[in-house]
């Protein structure tokens, strides 16, 4: 299997587990543009990497990350520049919804996607976690919806995806007013993280073995219940009970049901194609 290199990430894979690590621990893995891209690029390759079954995505250094580059903000007025107002705010429009998307490769990866985090998570680090499936941290982690603090409104997923993950749009009302810290342990209490984990050692073994757990199984049904979940999510029971009868009429006559089924009878775990 022949990797992609990038700049601001790195990756690798162990057995069916790919890890894609944030990798600017100088800048406190800020987000700049080269960042937001190549996270787009990575979760595409995972996706499309068969022999992937799952993804864990975790920072280099002290911090998961500080969240926006603050150099792209300054890049922002050359970068979407026009003579016309109207085409230069067209301009932004269209940037933002570029970053937007570049997280939404999470989302859209067939492959369920871990996040570990220790240390900072702020800003632009809350959209991108809220992507992934799951959430996990370490004690020494925190939180901020920081975007108020520099004067502009959360833009690109933290407001959208943040109420349906916790539920309890009071408490996301809070944090984006205020932009305050939050600690994991109120991160866990809010059920925005699954686990808190003594240690960044404890939580990269842990998720690994949550990974580990979840590679085991049959990937066709794994990347069904991400896709009926995301779909779920975003419309009525009526509309997902449809859509997994639809699902289940095309893909539950497998080879990895007969394999799961064969396997319950003999007592063995049972061995599924990529």
């Amino acid at each position: 299997m022949t990797l992609p290199t990038f700049e601001t990430l790195s990756l690798a894979v162990n057995g069916s587990i790919a890890t894609v690590c944030l990798n600017r621990p100088d800048k406190a893995n800020a987000m700049n543009l080269a960042m937001w891209h190549e996270i787009r690029s990575a979760f595409e390759w995972v996706d499309r990497t068969r022999e992937v079954r799952v993804a864990i995505l975790e920072g280099e250094g002290k911090h998961f990350t500080a969240g926006i580059d603050l150099g792209l903000m300054a890049g922002l007025l050359p970068a979407i520049h026009d003579d016309c107002d109207g085409r230069a705010r067209e301009n932004l429009r269209r940037l933002i919804l570029d970053l937007q998307d570049t997280l939404s490769s999470l989302e859209r990866c067939r492959k369920p996607v871990l996040a570990a985090i220790h240390g900072a998570c702020v800003g632009g680090g809350i959209d991108l976690t809220c992507c992934a499936d799951m959430r996990y941290c370490s004690a020494d982690a925190y939180f901020s919806v920081k975007e108020i603090d520099i004067g502009m409104v959360a833009d690109v997923g933290t407001l959208q995806r943040l109420p349906k993950i916790v539920g309890n749009e009071g408490w996301v009302r809070e944090l984006s007013y205020t932009g305050r810290r939050f600690d994991a342990t109120e991160a866990q209490s809010q059920g925005f993280v699954q686990r808190v984990f003594e240690s960044r050692e404890a939580l990269q073994a842990g998720v690994r073995e949550l990974a580990a757990q979840i590679a085991s199984k049959s990937p066709l049904s794994i990347r069904g219940a991400k896709e009926m979940l995301n779909y779920s999510r975003d419309h009525s029971v009526a509309d997902g009970l449809n859509q997994i009868a639809t699902w289940n009429a095309a893909m539950l006559m497998s080879e990895d049901l007969m394999a799961a089924m064969a396997a319950g009878q003999t007592g063995q775990a049972p061995k599924f194609r990529d």
